[in-house]
């Protein structure tokens, strides 16, 4: 039998369109959307939908999405923040005044009204060729007939489903016999197909209004939420502007805060400073260098990104050479460091899906609950299960990532774009919530330092430093986490893969597609 080295399964390749999700039955549906006229941005939809009946405890209509879209033609991507917004009752006095002192996952305080329908429907009037409702059409059968557990799907319900044990409706959804689904087995959501079909008919009123939006508010409220049927009505997505920089001759584009695109993109300003192609450069090195940066990203990330209709992130200063400069200054090859702001800045678990069509319009997207299952917090007519986004708030009064009534909290879900000459070179993503910044910086590390394909770079081992901890991917040179640990890193072996990722790769001179999806999950990558 022949074998690619150092791949763990076939790049897919296509000269006319091609999709890769992180779940077989969204990528066959975005294939089969595509077959029946449908352009990137309605098969994205139609899979990602798919995704939040498939892939249940990653993600959901009671989720957030964020897209970049290239039209073909265009002179730049098109960027939506789905994020959902905190109810307007929400500050950081209430929590003080009622003993609050975190915002819990499973709280109904960490759920902030969902934006990924408003997000689809959005996405879809001003960009999509199809109607909404023959975009969920797959989503909704399935949801009503039935769909089977997947490998990774039942591996993550069987290790994950004791968070549902103080959630009873959740757990009657996803352990309807007292023990999770197992793989190989048919499941069905209907009441989930009921919602679904009302989003089909009424598009956005028929999601944040009526009977849907009244069961979610009265089951976060019963909960201990502020929610409002007002905040519900209100919710929106909106077109942000993006934010770039360039590595090694490409243009990576991300979403500007209150997303963490920043942080991949600092990282990225850092590292092409530097040669991670240099045959001297050894495993344990390039691990360092990316563990160290990585912390000095995400301090920042924590104490300036923010939404920006609240307050401002230093966008141009932390994408700077300067702040390249002082970034690069401060690794010391010997010994992991603690990372300190710079000092000239001042304050101011998730599915993903790529495409290209026929026409060359191409988009990124991705879908989340945040933590598995969310706050496990489940409507009980609408079998709507809400993320737990609002985690991520600060209860620390004038805090830029401070909680507020309709503010939106730092976000770790992240599309990217890699762009040539004005032209869209590939969509992708990587999913792992926290990761997903580091992720971006090497999975494109490995694709234009190391010389990788779009496969092998999805398959490498990860490694990922994140509060104190550094963890690698195993591999069979042990030596490597011996020689971390000599430079200071609480390093270990990570006990479940880190991460998921899709990308997909057009050759500017041959215009052929070169698709690639994570072993990490059960999807796959399919072409026209």
């Amino acid at each position: 039998m022949t074998m690619i080295p150092n791949r763990t399964r076939s790049i897919v390749y296509s000269n006319r369109a091609a999709a890769a999700t992180s779940h077989p039955l969204a990528t066959l549906v975005a294939i089969e959307t595509l077959s029946k006229g449908g352009n990137a941005v309605d098969a994205a939809v139609a899979a990602i939908s798919v995704q939040c009946v498939v892939e249940p405890h990653q993600t959901g209509v009671g989720g957030d999405c964020f897209a970049l879209y290239m039209p073909r033609g265009a002179a730049e991507p098109i960027a939506l923040s789905g994020a959902g917004r905190a109810p307007e009752a929400a500050n950081p006095q209430y929590y003080a005044d009622n003993n609050i002192t975190e915002l819990a996952l499973d709280s109904p305080h960490s759920v902030t009204v969902p934006g990924a329908v408003a997000g689809w429907c959005r996405l879809v009037a001003d960009h999509g060729r199809l109607p909404l409702g023959t975009l969920l059409e797959p989503a909704i059968r399935m949801a009503r007939d039935g769909y089977v557990i997947q490998p990774v799907v039942g591996f993550d319900l069987a290790t994950e489903s004791a968070l549902l044990a103080s959630h009873p409706v959740a757990a009657g959804v996803f352990m309807p016999d007292g023990k999770p689904v197992p793989e190989g087995s048919l499941h069905r959501q209907p009441l989930l197909a009921k919602t679904l079909e009302a989003i089909a008919e009424k598009g956005h009123s028929g999601f944040y209004g009526g009977e849907i939006a009244d069961d979610m508010v009265s089951c976060l409220r019963n909960h201990g939420g502020l929610h409002t049927m007002a905040d519900f009505a209100a919710a929106r997505a909106d077109y942000v502007p993006t934010i770039s920089s360039r590595y090694k001759g490409f243009d990576i584009v991300e979403l500007p805060p209150s997303g963490q695109g920043l942080a991949a993109l600092m990282m990225l300003n850092a590292l092409d400073g530097m040669e991670l192609s240099d045959p001297a450069v050894s495993e344990a090195d390039r691990i360092h260098i990316l563990a160290e940066l990585a912390k000095l990203a995400y301090l920042h990330r924590n104490e300036l990104f923010c939404d920006p209709d609240f307050a401002s992130t230093p966008v141009q200063e932390l994408l700077s050479g300067a702040w390249a400069a002082f970034a690069r200054a401060g690794i010391d090859m010997k010994k992991a460091a603690a990372p300190t702001v710079w000092p000239e800045v001042t304050q101011r678990d998730t599915v993903y899906a790529c495409i290209v069509d026929e026409e060359g319009n191409a988009i990124s997207f991705i879908n989340s609950l945040f933590h598995s299952f969310g706050s496990c917090i489940m409507a009980p007519k609408s079998g709507v299960l809400f993320h737990n986004r609002g985690a991520q708030f600060s209860l620390q009064a004038g805090h830029p990532n401070a909680i507020a009534g309709g503010k939106r909290p730092l976000h770790t879900l992240m599309p990217g774009m890699v762009m040539k000459d004005g032209a869209c070179v590939a969509p992708f993503g990587v999913m792992g919530g926290p990761y997903q910044a580091a992720g971006h910086a090497e999975l494109l590390s490995n694709i234009l330092d190391r010389g990788l394909d779009v496969q092998q770079a999805l398959d490498a081992p990860r490694s990922f430093s994140y509060r104190g901890v550094l963890e690698v991917e195993p591999r069979a040179d042990e030596s490597v986490l011996d020689d971390l640990r000599r430079r200071g890193h609480d390093a270990c072996w990570a006990k479940r893969p880190i991460g998921g990722g899709q990308i997909i790769w057009k050759n500017a001179r041959t215009g052929v597609l070169a698709a690639a999806s994570d072993p990490r999950k059960d999807g796959c990558a399919l072409g026209l």
